[in-house]
């Protein structure tokens, strides 16, 4: 019996044996850190029971403060080896963080400029010695667009050192581009007329269709082509050349083709002015024969000191150096020994553009074999220079010197219109008529260009009637009227409007010297060079522009010599008398729109409002312009 009373005793003590270790087992694992980061939301709810047992109804529930402390006591600091394990995530930031916004780069000083500009060019010569000449070229580009970041108002050594950076560029832009000089091989003065199926092609065309073309460049070439001759000759460069002309442009001065190339050597634009000639809104130098003749033997020349033999250069004269060293490039060997290997290479015109020019040299070599009778050339066109200090409309200059409008303006196809610009300008005259022209261009009069009766506005964001006709000096009325606008309070942007124009034009004023008073050789004064001089000093004190004084001087360059004896029209600068009205710049104007928008040169319009290249422009700003 003792032992069924004895059991039940038994149970009891296995039961809380057990329940105790289990707690035990709790309590020496609290401290162990989990891998799941902590939730303080859910702290509290998954926190062991803490409310007395019914054995102890006395004790009261700890408050929330104790169960922090428990919570703190219970979890045992964690060492720096369990730091450095636990994952760091910077890529997820915490909730209800505002990123801090991501310090803005230092600007650099004027001197890591430098610094760094001439990193760029160590940079550029390093490609230079591997032959990387594109790359060359970027660095330099580089570095100069660091320099001119520089600002103008710093120390003298700072400067120093900026305008011996520019040297430095300047003269390795020439070098890289001198390097490919080397490309081909050989020099051959003379071109090799080679008879072959492509110049075979090209004879039959000159001898079918183009037959017309052929006579007719053929019988214009009188009137260019000594004066072409006899100034290769003084290049030394062979004749034949002359003759390329007659492809390019048929003999026509003002000859316009599909890529904008224009006058008889048909240069474009960025090739003529590397070349030296001009254009503004009153000439294009590119239609004047004597100066683009100077400029395509200049491009010629070089050409030829790059590829070496005549054939492969008149190609590059054709479509530009960089397609023909492309096509260079290409070839197993990167050099040029025969033109004919890299025919196929080139585009379709550019590669028959050679034997085409060799057909032009068998047919006059021999035309009666090609079934082509030659006409009679047209005369010679010879003339003389003469400067005139105000602006004159070519058919009254022709009317008081005896010759016809047509004569005299093709003797100065350069202008555009047919008058002369609004500063000096030496025009040209039949030979013999110099002395006839200076005695009577005081009887010429001056031409005022007419006043247009509207000009075209594009209506901006935000402009009304009232803006647009207060910026113009006319009234709301009129520029209803004019457009046949009903309401004077409804216009939309991008409306283009007519602004009926007011009053007359009054070009620029000239203070010209009565020439008809002076002698021929009284015109101008005599200016003996002195040390420190230069062209752009003399020409600021006289009130001229150095065009002017080279072209009366017939300098082909800017280099002076002490004592060297110059002659110097005498006039007053066209920029001083100027009438201005006053402009407010809008958004999105530049200079160089401005100027364009009131026909002006950029420079004049600098000029007039004491800016420079660098200076900035800004919406609201007040600027001076040509009054209309």
């Amino acid at each position: 019996m003792k032992i069924h009373t004895k059991f039940p005793n038994f149970k009891v003590f296995l039961n809380l044996f057990v329940a105790l270790i289990f707690i035990g087992c709790v309590t020496q694992t609290s401290h162990v850190k989990s891998n799941i980061p902590p939730q303080p939301e859910k702290a509290v709810a998954e926190e062991p029971d803490l409310k007395p047992t019914p054995a102890a109804p006395e004790e009261k529930p700890a408050p929330p403060q104790k169960i922090e402390e428990l919570q703190q006591i219970a979890a045992l600091p964690e060492t720096k080896a369990e730091k450095e394990k636990e994952p760091v995530s910077p890529l997820e930031p915490a909730e209800n963080t505002i990123p801090a916004p991501s310090p803005e780069p230092p600007k650099k000083s004027d001197q890591e400029l430098l610094d760094s500009a001439l990193e760029f060019c160590h940079a550029s010569n390093d490609f230079w010695e591997r032959g990387d000449l594109e790359n060359a070229l970027d660095a330099l580009d580089q570095a100069y667009s660091l320099v001119l970041e520089v600002r103008p108002d710093e120390n003298p050594k700072i400067l120093q050192q900026r305008d011996d950076l520019r040297i430095t560029i300047s003269k390795r832009i020439i070098e890289v581009y001198t390097s490919r000089f080397t490309v081909a091989n050989g020099y051959r003065n003379a071109i090799p007329l080679v008879m072959n199926s492509h110049v075979e092609k090209a004879v039959r065309l000159f001898e079918g269709r183009n037959k017309r073309f052929f006579i007719d460049s053929y019988r214009r070439s009188g009137r260019y082509r000594p004066a072409i001759v006899k100034a290769l000759s003084e290049a030394g460069l062979p004749e034949e050349l002359s003759w390329l002309p007659l492809i390019e442009s048929g003999f026509k001065v003002q000859a316009l083709s599909r890529s904008r190339a224009l006058g008889m050597w048909q240069f474009i634009a960025s090739t003529g002015y590397k070349f030296g000639l001009n254009r503004d809104r009153w000439i294009d130098e590119r239609m004047d024969p004597k100066k683009s003749t100077k400029a395509a033997i200049a491009y010629l020349k070089e050409l030829h000191q790059i590829f070496g033999d005549w054939t492969t250069a008149l190609a590059a004269y054709n479509c530009g150096e960089g397609t023909v060293l492309r096509a260079i490039r290409t070839q197993k060997i990167n050099y040029l020994d025969n033109f004919w290997d890299l025919y196929q290479k080139l585009p379709l015109e550019t590669a028959f553009y050679v034997p085409k020019f060799l057909a032009v040299l068998h047919i006059l070599n021999d035309p009666g074999a090609h079934g082509i009778t030659l006409p009679p050339l047209d005369p010679e066109m010879e003339s003389e220079e003469v400067a005139v200090e105000k602006q004159v409309h070519l058919k009254t200059v022709a009317k008081h010197i005896g010759i016809s409008y047509k004569e005299l303006r093709d003797l100065n196809p350069e202008l555009r219109y047919n008058f002369t610009p609004d500063t000096p300008y030496i025009l040209n005259v039949p030979k013999g008529k110099g002395e006839l022209f200076l005695a009577k261009i005081g009887d010429i009069p001056a031409w005022r260009p007419p006043v247009p009766a509207y000009v075209v506005h594009r209506v901006r964001k935000g402009e009304s009637l009232s803006i647009i006709a207060r910026r113009y000096g006319t009234s709301v009325r009129s520029i209803m009227a004019m457009n046949g606008l009903r309401r004077s309070n409804y216009i939309k942007a991008g409306w283009k409007l007519k602004i009926p124009t007011r009053g007359t034009y009054t070009p620029i004023k000239k203070a010209s010297l009565p020439i008809s008073d002076l002698k021929v050789k009284g015109e101008f004064m005599e200016y003996v060079v002195r040390k420190g001089d230069s062209l752009w000093r003399i020409a600021s004190r006289f009130g001229t522009t150095t065009k002017t004084i080279q072209s009366i001087n017939q300098l082909n360059n800017t280099h002076l010599r002490i004592g060297q004896v110059l002659r110097i029209p005498k006039g007053v600068s066209a920029t001083r008398d100027i009438k201005t009205r006053t402009y407010r710049v809008l958004k999105g104007d530049t200079a160089f729109v401005i100027a364009q928008k009131h026909q002006m040169d950029l420079s004049e319009f600098l000029s007039l409002n004491h800016l420079t290249p660098r200076s900035t422009i800004f919406p609201g700003q007040v600027m001076l312009v040509k009054a209309e």
